[in-house]
C-alpha cells in the first residue's frame, strides 16, 4: 500500500547507535523511537511487478515539518509528494494537478496517522489502542512488530515490523494480510548501504541487520 510506511518512517532517524547487547523490550524501543518535529530521513524501496523486467527502485525522502504533517517526497526515478495532515491526503506530481482526499475514505491510513502519532511522542498507551504490540532481540539488533487491532485494517495490513539498531530505525517491513508480497522500505543508514542494492533479496539482507 501506497503510504503504509510513510508515517512510520518519520521516527527517530539517525540517532547513534548504543552500545551494549542487553535484552530490549517494548518500552526501551519506545522510548528511544520518540522524537520531535522536524524529522526527516532518506529511504529506499525496491517494487516487484511481473510487468517489469527488474524491480523499480524508488529513493527520496521523508519529512515530518510539524507534528501535524506527514511527507513522502518519491525524489527516483520519478518526482512524487504526498502530504497528509488536517485529515487529509494530497498526491502531487510534476506537471499535474494535486489529487487531495479524505482520510476518512482510507481507514486504514487514519489508523496509521493516529496509531504512529502516538509512536513519534512516546505515547504507548495511545499506540495500544489500535495495534497489539510485541518486541525482541538486543539493544544493536531489534524487532518491534504492530498488529492492528481495527478489522478493516487488519484486513488489508496483517502486520508491521520495525528493525532497528539502538535508538536508529533502519527498515519498515509491511506484511499485506493477502496476496502481495512485503512492502520494505530501508530508511536513514540501512538506506545509505542500499546504495548498491538491486535486488529484493539484498534489501531484506540489510532490512534484517545482516548486511
Amino acid at each position: 500500500m501506497l503510504l503504509s510506511a510513510s508515517v512510520l518512517a518519520m521516527a527517530p532517524l539517525c540517532a547513534a547507535p548504543e552500545a551494549g547487547g542487553d535484552a530490549v523490550d517494548t518500552g526501551w524501543i519506545l522510548s528511544h523511537l520518540a522524537r520531535p518535529a522536524p524529522t526527516r530521513t532518506a529511504f529506499v524501496e525496491l517494487r516487484d511487478s511481473k510487468l517489469l523486467k527488474a524491480p523499480l527502485r524508488i529513493q527520496g525522502e521523508y519529512r515530518r515539518p510539524a507534528a501535524d504533517t506527514l511527507v513522502r517526497e518519491v525524489q527516483a526515478p520519478y518526482v512524487e509528494t504526498t502530504t497528509i495532515r488536517d485529515g487529509n491526503v494530497s498526491i502531487a506530481r510534476n506537471g499535474k494537478a494535486p489529487r487531495t482526499f479524505s482520510l476518512a475514505r482510507v481507514p486504514e491510513l487514519a489508523g496509521l496517522q493516529a496509531g504512529f502519532g502516538a509512536l513519534l511522542s512516546g505515547d504507548r498507551t495511545q499506540l495500544e489502542q489500535h495495534y497489539r504490540l510485541a518486541s525482541e532481540g538486543v539493544r544493536q539488533h531489534w524487532t518491534l512488530t504492530l498488529t492492528p487491532k481495527d478489522a478493516g485494517f487488519a484486513a488489508k495490513v496483517r502486520d508491521i515490523t520495525l528493525y532497528g539498531r539502538g535508538a536508529e530505525l533502519r527498515c519498515i517491513e509491511t506484511t499485506p494480510a493477502a496476496g502481495s508480497e512485503v512492502q520494505r522500505t530501508l530508511l536513514a543508514g540501512a538506506a545509505a548501504d542500499a546504495a548498491g542494492a538491486s535486488t529484493s533479496a539484498a534489501l531484506a539482507t540489510l532490512c534484517h541487520g545482516q548486511g
